[in-house]
């Protein structure tokens, strides 16, 4: 094929991604400096239509960017009252006292808010200040110079036949070049993993690590409604068969989120973490506060859980990586927004010096430094212990030994247990099929429980069916010939959206199928998969889920 021929537009700083962290660094950018170019490219049909987060908000970045949010009309309404922490068993519940715990795990300060909307609302602050934003704009490659430096993005290509050729519809989309490229695209974006591998950026970082986060919005009965609650679970129905975890928060107009957390890193390939998830809601605790309610919404993603020791390297010639492409998430605390809007922030900061200088191009060393001293590292070193004594352990050695890491370093700033490894990646972590028994899960009942397509549905997922599949086998034989005999296939169960089937038909060899147009962006399959031969990229932008208030 001829190469292809794109007009250029050219920018100061190109930022790929419209979460809190691009959003942030094209806000600061534009507060030091009105008379940059700065343009933030977002794959969702809209901004925070592939948002998705728990979420409670600690304010503490969000105060530091626009420290009068509250006047100008952030959704950030519902502030948390009340912590509850729950051990589960099968039938009943044990509470565990907030008061042992170190001060850093309370959410007092802290608010239950739609990321997604708060997103909408950055946008509007953002335009306002004269930042472009362009929605439905994936970013499909980057650009290099003549030094190896990165140099601009190709973003808004359109109208690929399904073998990759170009239809008569076809739109080559343009390139974007910027002075400084940032990557904001969230938990294991393709441009990030590209550069991360390209200048082997963690070349001195732990292996990462990796949860599946699912979440669904429900109305309840407003006599069981508590606004301001926020409940989080450890225990049943996971036990030992996988880390990980629970949150209800409830939130305004009688809505809860309940969320679901599985860490990527279990071993039974038959383990399913989305049925692990709909037989969480039939907990009494649980299917009592959901009785009579309704669910609204359904949705996916993976979730950083490497924390301090996995951090690579942040900065590239000519870019950087900003909030979860960098893996910023406080893993006991459940959030990770308050770091990406930080890390937007201190990006954007050392961008304005470079220009100051007449820098472009180059490592923003000053963002590195300040990500690896400043308020970030504070956050991150001093839980870095928690997830890897989990790993190893199991969950109550955590509590205890987490917990007092946890506590001396709150109180010195210093980690009494040094700093643990993860060990294995958790594609590597999964074990072989014939060590394991199936796990016969119930069947859902259509009121507490739902299958994954009927879940679907609940994400508004639509895809250009015509289009290459974004989901790349690097050897297509592979699931057939090496993943169902050894693993039983675990893509069949660890996609939360049904992509993955294997097709067994009487009289034919089985074959693998891959239903893409499913597909909410959750990565899952990029991380989990123990030959590691799938490879996630963007589709044509626009498409994925449409997430109203995740």
């Amino acid at each position: 094929m001829a190469e292809i021929e794109r007009e250029t537009m050219d920018y100061d700083v190109v930022i790929v991604g419209a979460g809190p962290a691009g959003l942030s660094a094209a806000i600061r950018l534009k507060q030091l400096d009105a008379d940059i170019q700065v343009v933030v490219l977002e794959k969702g049909s809209e901004v925070g239509a592939h948002i998705l987060s728990g979420a409670v908000l600690d304010p503490v970045g969000l105060n530091n960017l626009i420290p009068d949010w509250k006047d100008k009309g952030a959704p950030i309404n519902v502030p948390v009252k009340k912590d509850n922490f729950y051990m589960l068993g099968e039938a009943g519940k044990l509470r565990i006292p907030t008061t042992p715990m170190p001060p850093l795990m309370s959410n007092h300060g802290c608010y239950i808010v739609s990321m997604a909307n708060v997103c909408r609302w950055m946008a509007e602050q953002a335009e306002e200040l004269g930042v472009e934003i362009f929605p439905g704009m994936a970013c499909s490659e980057l650009i290099y110079g003549d030094n190896g430096q990165v140099t601009g993005v190709v973003a808004g290509e359109f109208g690929k036949n399904a073998d990759g050729t170009p239809s008569d519809a076809y739109e080559p989309g343009m390139i974007l070049s910027g002075k400084y490229v940032f990557l904001s695209e969230g938990v294991r974006g393709s441009l990030s993993k590209e550069v991360i591998a390209k200048y082997d950026l963690s070349a001195d970082a732990d292996v990462a690590k990796f949860g599946l986060g699912m979440k669904e919005i429900w109305e309840i009965d407003p006599d069981k409604h508590r606004e301001g609650t926020v409940t989080h679970t450890m225990g049943w129905p996971l036990g030992k068969n996988a880390g990980g975890g629970s949150f209800i928060y409830h939130i305004d107009n009688n809505q809860v989120y309940v969320g679901f957390v599985v860490h990527l890193n279990y071993k039974n390939p038959y383990l399913s973490p989305y049925q692990e998830f709909q037989r969480f809601k039939h907990h009494p605790m649980v299917a009592e506060l959901l009785k009579g309610g309704k669910r609204v919404a359904y949705g996916a993603r993976a979730i950083t859980e490497g924390g301090w020791q996995s951090v690579p390297k942040t900065v590239f010639p000519g870019g950087a990586l900003l909030g979860c492409s960098a893996g910023l998430v406080n893993v006991p605390r459940i959030k990770g927004n308050h770091n990406a809007m930080l890390s937007g922030i201190s990006a954007a900061e050392a961008a304005i010096a470079a220009f100051k200088e007449g820098r472009s191009g180059d490592e923003l060393s000053a963002y590195e430094a300040d990500l690896k001293s400043g308020p970030i590292a504070k956050d991150l070193k001093r839980v870095r212990n928690v997830k890897p004594i989990w790993s190893k352990l199991g969950m109550l050695p955590s509590l205890v030994l987490g917990g007092f890491d946890m506590w001396v370093a709150n109180v010195t700033g210093w980690n009494p247990l040094g700093t643990w490894k993860h060990g294995k990646s958790d594609a590597l972590a999964t074990g072989e099929a014939a060590n394991y028994k199936p796990i016969d899960y119930p069947k859902a009942d259509g009121t507490l429980s739902f299958d994954r397509l009927t879940s679907v549905s609940f994400s508004a997922t639509n895809h250009e069916e015509s289009q290459p599949c974004h989901l790349q086998l690097g050897d297509p034989s592979l699931p057939i010939s090496v993943n169902l005999p050894k693993f039983a296939e675990p893509a069949q169960r660890y996609c939360p959206a049904g992509v993955y089937e294997v097709i067994e038909e009487e009289g034919s060899e089985p074959r693998f199928q891959i239903n893409f147009q499913n597909c909410v962006h959750c990565k899952t399959c990029d991380i989990k998969d123990p030959s590691q031969n799938i490879t996630w990229t963007t589709p044509q932008g626009g498409d994925g889920p449409n997430y109203p208030n995740m």
